[in-house]
């Protein structure tokens, strides 16, 4: 490509307009910058989206997900089921609380986990398991419900909030899927608790955050699983910092040596104008999907399917895969790429090729149609930054490198 011509793509900047930028101006004027009145007010906007009756804002979707597992008593001696096509977050909360990982191979040509394999994998120490809503599609949890029901006699309860569930406990790892929707319910209905992420590269963003909701129908008390979160992520103190200005509210207490991952209102104040303008960066999101699908599908390209008659992703991540090429033709192509000023990326190394994983004992032979979705797979740039002239360039970009 002629160097002249060569433009600058980058894989995923965040979509800030001054109105964020306002926002944050006005969080720090306020004189309250930690945790605070914009981060209530972003909880009740996130639970009013999604469907819930709370939610939590914490500092990560891997805060979200650890403190979950602890408030459930999830630790040493349970096992915890998660995909073997993730990212480690899913994965490394689990060891964080002592239980042990269970990792699922996907479906053959599928992101998915295999629905017939996570069944077989529950046994009497299965506490829990985390879907993986990968590139903002959710998972079919029919599916998995069907899988935890067909196993309910074994489950074994080892505190009373275990004993109202009373099965394993589907807590959905949905970094990627914010605002995705899967028969006409949205994400934050469909598992037992779901967890989002607001890092800088995510649809939604707070520069970094998460939150997390549970689902309305489960006869959970709201106000004291609210009060559970706010303690585990603010050193087990029973009053925050907002509640201590009050006259002569300064005496507060430990109740557990706990951790340190609230959000502040500085990102909460982020994250209410992102939320704002959510609608219009999900459909922007699917436009860029369409032309994507419509100039590569043709060529032999596969990709994550985002919508159909009964869901609709939230367009995280466009997947694509080269069908009959080998895992370093594929590197070899995100070189060309980046030759021509577009980053890319591979979603996801699949755990068991990992350091971690392997000191684990985790071996990838055991996972093959995880190593066949990743060999050939590119993850091209999908964001609101993206012009329709700058999707073209990616696309002829990549059909030049694969010829």
């Amino acid at each position: 490509m002629d160097n002249s011509k060569i433009k600058n793509i980058p894989f995923s900047p965040p979509d800030i307009t001054d109105d964020e930028m306002e926002e944050v101006i006005e969080a720090m004027k306020s004189g309250w910058i930690t945790t605070g009145p914009r981060t209530k007010e972003f909880e009740r906007r996130i639970a009013e989206y999604t469907g819930a009756n709370r939610a939590v804002c914490l500092n990560s979707a891997t805060s979200a997900m650890e403190l979950t597992l602890r408030i459930l008593g999830i630790g040493p001696g349970d096992e915890v089921i998660t995909s073997a096509y993730t990212y480690t977050a899913s994965a490394s909360v689990i060891n964080h609380v002592g239980a042990k990982i269970v990792l699922v191979d996907t479906s053959a040509d599928s992101f998915e986990m295999d629905y017939e394999k996570l069944a077989d994998a529950i046994t009497e120490n299965t506490k829990a398991i985390i879907p993986v809503d990968i590139a903002g599609k959710m998972c079919d949890y029919d599916k998995i419900n069907e899988a935890v029901e067909s196993k309910r006699k074994l489950f074994k309860a080892d505190n009373e909030l275990q004993d109202l569930f009373n099965r394993v406990i589907v807590m959905s790892d949905a970094a990627h899927a914010f605002g995705a929707e899967r028969k006409g319910l949205k994400c934050g209905q469909a598992a037992d608790f779901t967890t989002f992420s607001f890092h800088a590269v995510k649809n939604l963003t707070t520069a970094e955050g998460g939150a997390v909701v549970w689902r309305g129908d489960l006869g959970l008390d709201d106000e004291e699983m609210y009060k559970q979160f706010m303690l585990y992520s603010l050193h087990g103190q029973t009053k925050d910092a907002l509640a201590k200005t009050k006259k002569g509210s300064w005496e507060y207490d430990i109740v557990y040596p706990a951790y340190k991952c609230n959000m502040t209102d500085i990102l909460s104040g982020f994250g209410l104008i992102q939320l704002r303008r959510y609608e219009s960066l999900l459909k922007r999101r699917k436009e860029i999907i369409k032309m994507y699908d419509s100039m590569l599908h043709p060529l032999g390209v596969k990709s994550l399917i985002h919508f159909g008659e009964d869901f609709t992703s939230a367009g995280h991540l466009y997947l694509a895969k080269i069908p009959g090429i080998s895992e370093n033709e594929r590197n070899q192509i995100i070189i060309k790429m980046a030759e021509d000023g577009i980053a890319t990326n591979v979603h996801f190394k699949p755990l068991p090729i990992l350091t971690a994983y392997k000191n684990l004992g985790f071996d990838i032979k055991d996972y093959p149609n995880s190593f066949d979705m990743y060999k050939n797979e590119i993850t091209l740039p999908l964001h609101t930054l993206l012009s329709d002239e700058d999707v073209e360039y990616v696309i002829d970009s990549l059909k030049n490198a694969i010829k």
